[in-house]
């Protein structure tokens, strides 16, 4: 999935709701180190293995024990770390830096990227045996934009949450608000929304959420669609509220598109194949 899409928080709801759940979490982002210092980092290292290494030093798949080791933007790491990691994999055992006594590791490996690592499997970037090796299971997370329905949700979430960090008393994001949060693109993803959720929470000085807290982008989204319907405050459950608003935004599109869905996914921003789906789900006709 894109950067920002919540890759990590599956990981952890992963982990969370399995067995080992009381075993470590044990999270790294692959491309925050150098090679040498991410071979150390995940296989840990013995005292005068290098310069500085004044003591033996876990690793985080020794740390993990029998839980799940997270390895973030597993697409950026070189082809001499990937032999390294597949050996793990497949044998269940790796060698601290320094050392020639191996060790065992239990842990559950999940990985994610925001590259296409087919791409790269074919530009020779990645190694092909190591793809398969991690692909037992693929989540694909779509971008905030393809999935507009979870907006409202997520940002009430987002800032009961952030109201109980800062100790502010802001709770209630008003229709006009919710409203332009579901037309902006979010090119950074739930990351982006948590941000702008923040800055609002952060610069309130009521209970309200206004809409001059949002920033100027977000304010005034370029969007296509002249005139997005109000959201829906006519006693619907928060579930049927936001249906009948993306039936709204959906209906409107089609008309402005003349009925063409592809051209009314595009004013829409998702891909043709999820305003398929939402039609379907929604029960919108592209005679609407």
């Amino acid at each position: 999935g894109e950067t920002g899409t919540g890759k990590e928080i599956i990981a952890r709801a992963i982990h969370f709701n399995s067995p080992d759940a009381a075993e470590p979490f044990v999270g790294i982002n692959c491309t925050a180190l150098p090679e040498t210092l991410l071979e150390s980092e995940l296989f840990g290292h013995v005292r005068g293995s290098f310069t500085g290494a004044v003591g033996d030093r876990k690793g985080r798949f020794e740390i993990a024990g029998s839980g799940t080791i997270f390895l973030d933007e597993i697409g950026d790491t070189s082809l001499a770390f990937q032999a390294k990691l597949l050996r793990v994999l497949q044998e269940r055992e790796f060698y601290p830096v320094g050392s020639d006594t191996p060790k065992r590791t239990e842990a559950r490996v999940t990985a994610a990227t925001h590259r296409d690592i087919e791409e790269l499997v074919e530009q020779n970037r990645f190694r092909e045996d190591l793809y398969f090796r991690l692909k037992v299971v693929e989540i694909v997370v779509p971008p905030l934009r393809e999935r507009r329905g979870d907006i409202p949700i997520l940002a009430d979430h987002l800032l009961g949450k952030i109201a109980r960090e800062t100790h502010k008393d802001v709770h209630v994001i008003p229709d006009d608000v919710m409203s332009r949060l579901m037309e902006y693109s979010w090119p950074g993803n739930v990351r982006e929304l948590e941000n702008v959720i923040e800055r609002g929470v952060v610069l309130s000085t009521g209970e309200v959420f206004d809409e001059d807290l949002l920033p100027p982008a977000v304010r005034e989204p370029r969007t296509p669609l002249a005139h997005p319907p109000a959201m829906p405050s006519n006693g619907l459950s928060f579930k049927e509220a936001v249906a009948s608003y993306e039936r709204e935004l959906i209906t409107q599109a089609l008309k402005n598109a003349g009925g063409v869905q592809k051209r009314a996914a595009d004013i829409l921003q998702v891909k043709p194949t999820t305003l398929h789906e939402m039609m379907k789900r929604l029960g919108v006709t592209a005679q609407a």
